[in-house]
């Protein structure tokens, strides 16, 4: 049976009726760029969180950056985050002109290690961006007094958590801003780009809509300096469509680890939830000593799996000139030479999931009985 990693296709037909209505009723208006379709889906996502102001944008990269440049940083700042994470969490506190200083990862949730924290913050600190992965939130009660002791800020990278909860709080809820990607495969997708940023102060809320619109406080009428980061109508109507189904989704996204879980538990290492927090599955990773000789197994079979990340941003060749060498974070680059993402979104049916697993089965049992061979030849 052949497994897809994902199928944006097979979503659209699912949810069409609700997606054509989003998208004529924008066409019929006539009205595509900042309008009411943003409002409500702003309002509709601040309810789905249960907390705080929204404001649309154009990506997650910018919706990072904005919060960034809502707190004034700049060049000579530095902002600690995760080296394991996609490399737009890295190219937005680039955009600010400040500097990201890696902090290493607990190995076995992927998120930013906090007992590491306080030993990199330093008077050019400004920011620390924990980065929710694959859709776990990060320890954020250590987070949230570190940042209220030295007096700076925290950016929830919520890029891949949308609908994820630590201790009954939403993600994004937490700390001063949070970021969110509504790229097309995340848990709440657009069609095309589109991002935003949550925060609980009206204050910051005002300035952000300045910022991704020029820094107009009025049309024509610039108090801040601003870029072009909007969320447009059309984006903003779909989205609006489908936040009423992210909880079933999410829960789907669950049922579907958990049985993995099960299939899988005694073959690999699978994920792991930590206490108080609700994981909702953006991606389902593994971890094999034989990660490379497996993915390429599944793919004969038919199975799409992918790495996520096979190098890590403190490793990549744009960022070479922060002067991290191979062995500066122990912990991501063991993590990274063993992890494998297994198909993962809300449309896999179980006879798939189970293919899967079995597929990953497979592949150890011949593994075992070429081992088994090979020593009886050598005895």
């Amino acid at each position: 049976m052949k497994v897809p990693f994902g199928d944006m296709k097979l979503h659209y037909v699912a949810y069409k009726q609700e997606i054509d209505q989003a998208v004529h009723r924008v066409l019929e208006s006539g009205y595509y760029i900042l309008g009411g379709e943003l409002e409500k889906f702003e309002s509709d996502f601040e309810k789905f969180l249960g907390a705080g102001y929204v404001a649309g944008c154009a990506s997650g990269t910018e919706a990072i950056y904005l919060a960034l440049a809502a707190e004034g940083v700049t060049t000579g700042d530095e902002v600690l985050v995760v080296a394991h994470t996609a490399v737009p969490t890295i190219s937005a506190i680039s955009m600010t002109g400040a500097t990201p200083v890696f902090v290493d990862i607990d190995p076995n949730t992927y998120v930013m290690d906090v007992d590491l924290v306080e030993a990199k913050i330093n008077e050019k600190t400004k920011a620390i961006v924990p980065v929710h992965i694959y859709g776990q939130m990060a320890d954020m009660d250590p987070l949230v007094e570190i940042c209220k002791k030295h007096k700076i800020m925290l950016l929830e990278d919520c890029a891949q958590s949308t609908g994820a909860t630590y201790k009954g709080k939403a993600a994004g809820t937490i700390g001063d801003y949070g970021s969110f990607s509504y790229y097309p495969s995340k848990n709440l997708g657009a069609f095309g780009d589109g991002g935003a940023v949550s925060t609980n102060s009206r204050e910051n809320f005002d300035k952000l809509v300045m910022l991704r619109n020029y820094g107009q406080s009025k049309r024509y009428y610039h108090d801040i300096v601003g870029i072009n980061s909007r969320l447009d109508e059309m984006q903003a109507a779909i989205l609006s469509a489908q936040i009423p189904f992210v909880e079933e989704w999410n829960d789907r996204r669950r049922e579907i680890a958990d049985r993995y879980n099960r299939g899988l538990a005694d073959v690999v290492k699978t994920p792991i939830e930590e206490d108080g927090r609700k994981h909702v599955y953006h991606l389902y990773v593994i971890q094999t000593d034989h990660r490379d000789e497996l993915q390429e197994y599944l793919l004969e079979q038919g199975i799409q799996c992918l790495i996520h990340y096979p190098n890590p941003a403190h490793l990549q060749k744009a960022y070479s000139f922060l002067g991290y060498k191979p062995g500066s974070l122990p912990q991501t680059e063991k993590v990274v030479k063993r992890i494998l993402s297994l198909p993962m979104f809300p449309e896999l049916s179980n006879e798939q999931v189970d293919a899967v697993i079995d597929g990953i089965k497979s592949f150890y049992a011949e593994r075992k009985s070429t081992n088994a061979k090979m020593t009886a030849s050598v005895s």
